[in-house]
């Protein structure tokens, strides 16, 4: 595979990616007024689970799964299943584009989390990305008047969340592979599902008119993750950034296609602030290593 090749590869990984996300977040909304976050993150864990296990005994994968990193795994997994319960909950609450645009501050969590736990150095261009972020997610909320405080304090938070996601992912793959860390996303957050949803003994079980929405779920947070790795494989992170920044005004024309909502200039203008900072960052370090 040439060179020149492999950008145009990642875009279209990255196509699949934009598709999952956006589908996901549209079906979590359907399913918003039957089902709670934790039963469908529940269903979507033993959907992705089903998926696994049938790409692991049809490729013969299982020999990747790997067992002396299970405290690592059970982190990163908690994270991502608090933050992506937040995400769901938040979906009904406030526009489409209000949840990506703050989810995309995930990024700059992780240059705090480095600063303040891996002792890493606070840069230029890590003080510039954390600056610009944090306007940008002030234009995208504006305290008061930038939609339900309770919906954007949730979509907020879980972007925290999906950092500590991302941290723990970044550990992992120097020792696991894709497969691997999918294998144990889906047992664990299953798990994770089934006693957060059942400790009241009450599962609620989709309508047969729901059912299509909890498939789409449960595939397409499954293929999201493996379209983001097989794009980063295959290209730069500053080139596959921008790539993944295209989730927002894809996800806004949605909302304002289905569900009425207003293209807000505020909230374009402030996820373009933590692009901005985003990109700056991951410029820098992908410049500092060449050097």
């Amino acid at each position: 595979m040439s060179d020149t090749s492999r950008p145009l590869l990642a875009a279209v990984w990255m196509l699949g990616a934009i598709v999952s996300f956006s589908s996901m977040a549209v079906a979590g909304r359907a399913l918003s007024s039957d089902l709670s976050s934790f039963e469908m993150m529940m269903y979507r864990s033993f959907i992705g689970l089903a998926i696994i296990l049938i790409v692991g005994f049809a490729f013969g994968k299982f020999g990747e799964i790997r067992v002396d990193r299970l405290r690592l795994h059970g982190l990163r997994n908690l994270c991502h299943f608090i933050g992506q319960n937040l995400w769901f909950s938040a979906l009904p609450l406030i526009t489409l584009a209000q949840v990506f645009a703050l989810e995309f501050t995930s990024p700059l969590w992780v240059v705090i989390f480095a600063v303040i736990f891996a002792k890493e150095s606070l840069t230029r261009f890590r003080s510039l990305a954390v600056v610009l972020g944090f306007i940008g997610a002030l234009m995208v909320a504006r305290p008061g008047v930038g939609g339900d405080p309770f919906g954007l304090a949730l979509a907020a938070t879980s972007a925290i969340c999906f950092a500590g996601s991302i941290v723990s992912t970044r550990m992992l793959t120097r020792t696991e592979t894709t497969f691997g860390i999918l294998f144990w996303l889906t047992v664990m957050q299953a798990v994770m599902g089934l006693v957060t949803t059942g400790w009241d003994g009450a599962i609620a079980w989709p309508s047969a008119a729901n059912w299509p929405w909890v498939i789409v779920i449960g595939c397409a947070g499954l293929m999201a993750h493996t379209c983001l790795t097989n794009a980063l494989s295959l290209a730069p992170a500053i080139v596959v950034t921008p790539m993944d920044f295209l989730r927002l005004p894809a996800i806004a024309l949605v909302g304002a296609a289905f569900y009425a909502e207003p293209l807000n200039g505020w909230v374009l203008a402030g996820a373009g602030l933590i692009f901005l900072g985003n990109y700056a960052n991951v410029w820098s370090e992908t410049r500092k290593h060449k050097l």
